[in-house]
């Protein structure tokens, strides 16, 4: 736990690397993200090992983690010079205006544990391209990983202090939020966190994004491939040992094609591969805490004692570690907290729709609004009926991820403001206007 001397330190070496950092050209911050990616890659190994150890993310995805954060840098490190460039704007008689994009100063980068490399990648580099410096405050269980990014970023030749790791709890996060040094802040979290965050930020009057819950739905209609559903949805659901804010978590399915989805999505799950995170061939994993997995075990025990039907799983496995069984529910309905709630494990929820207007109410009946997926061989009726759900973003005949190059975030009480795409570098800019008189 840093010390408020450390925090002190931290937060001064943050800001004076940060006026160091607004001072390089655009084409040089790029050239340093672009070292930052290479850093990441040439320790995947190491890397992926600690992600796996501290928080129980299968081996084989914990790599593939590393690999996608270091496409997010890369991304921005191409994009950054075009994008940030100053536009012209020559106004009437002898005023010429031009719009910059100026960092904001040092910005609070508050992440979760359960993507622990991609989660500060996507936060932290397009905030280093339009020049702010970085404090990051990360999960207590994936601490060592937050220092890692500190080692990082000096490695690759980022000015030392510009990106630092702060291990504080909640008290001290708090005050540091509302600390004159911190420009803004960004949280990915949950709900309840988003809500405290957003509270201190507000009387501080600092800028603020919030990546918060989701309880994706997954529509399949009547007339939907279900081979190809089942297939998509199951890796949806389980990915990361379904500890995951994007993981379609409420599966809805049109009667006509309720009972054999239900069949085969089971089977499907029951195939997963449980073990050893370490172990190549492990699909499921621990989950990270056992009061997480105390409280997806509750969200199953409740549902099912208000009617829901248990077709697999359901149970904390017997074995060392935080494993839970990949459950699946069927005739899940509003109320039970399988469908109201945000399920953060492997737990699918299947919910039958008696037609494709009643499956879109069902997908809006949630106070979250992250993504939504919809299967069906008629695209242009998915599209349209895609138009009236609630959800920062839309997947037709495929998954909801999360890419560099394109915007993500929610709506409702998924939160506000967007990461990723070109979107994310104006989030954290003074973008400012200036009006020179030229003379005649």
């Amino acid at each position: 736990m840093s010390d408020e001397g450390e925090l002190d330190a931290k937060l001064n070496a943050a800001r004076d690397a940060g006026a160091r950092w607004a001072g390089r050209t655009l084409e040089r911050r790029a050239a340093a993200l672009e070292a930052f990616a290479d850093a990441l890659l040439e320790e995947r190994e190491p890397l992926a090992r600690l992600a796996t150890e501290t928080m129980g993310k299968p081996i084989v995805q914990a790599r593939a983690e590393i690999e996608k954060s270091a496409s997010a840098f890369r991304f921005y490190a191409e994009i950054a010079p075009r994008t940030l460039a100053p536009i012209a704007r020559p106004l009437e008689g002898d005023i010429h205006a031009s719009i910059e994009y100026r960092p904001l100063g040092t910005l609070l980068a508050i992440v979760p544990w359960n993507f622990p490399y991609w989660q500060v990648a996507r936060a932290i580099a397009p905030a280093l391209a339009v020049g702010n410096a970085i404090a990051l405050k990360h999960a207590p269980i994936t601490a060592r990983i937050g220092d890692a990014f500190e080692r990082i970023a000096l490695e690759a030749g980022l000015p030392e202090g510009l990106v630092v790791a702060l291990d504080l709890g909640n008290e001290r996060t708090d005050r540091t939020i509302g600390d004159p040094r911190i420009a803004a802040v960004t949280l990915t979290g949950s709900e309840r966190a988003g809500r405290v965050v957003a509270a201190i930020a507000g009387v501080a009057l600092k800028k603020i994004v919030l990546e918060l819950g989701g309880s994706d739905a997954f529509l399949v209609l009547a007339d939907a491939d279900i081979d190809e559903a089942v297939r998509v949805g199951v890796a949806s659901r389980y990915q990361n040992s379904g500890e995951s804010c994007i993981a379609a978590k409420r599966f809805i399915v049109e009667a006509p094609l309720y009972d054999r989805f239900c069949e085969r999505f089971t089977a499907a799950a029951a195939a997963l591969r449980v073990g050893d995170p370490f172990d190549e061939a492990t699909e499921i994993g621990p989950m990270a805490r056992a009061d997480l997995r105390a409280e997806l075990d509750r969200h199953v025990r409740e549902s099912v004692a208000k009617g829901g039907r248990l077709l697999l799983g359901g149970a904390i496995l017997d074995r060392p570690g935080n494993y839970y069984a990949p459950t699946v529910l069927a005739d899940v309905r509003p109320g039970m907290p399988a469908f109201d709630e945000e399920s953060f494990g492997p737990l699918a929820a299947i919910v039958r729709a008696e037609n494709a207007e009643d499956a879109v109410a069902l997908a809006n009946r949630s106070r979250y609004g992250l993504g939504a997926t919809i299967f069906s061989n008629d695209l242009a009726r998915a599209r349209a009926l895609g138009e009236a759900l609630e959800v920062g973003t839309l997947a037709i005949g495929t998954m909801v991820a999360s890419d560099p190059r394109l915007p993500f975030g929610g709506v409702k009480a998924s939160g506000f403001g967007r990461e990723l795409g070109e979107s994310a570098l104006f989030e954290f800019a003074n973008v400012r206007t200036v009006r020179v008189a030229t003379g005649r």
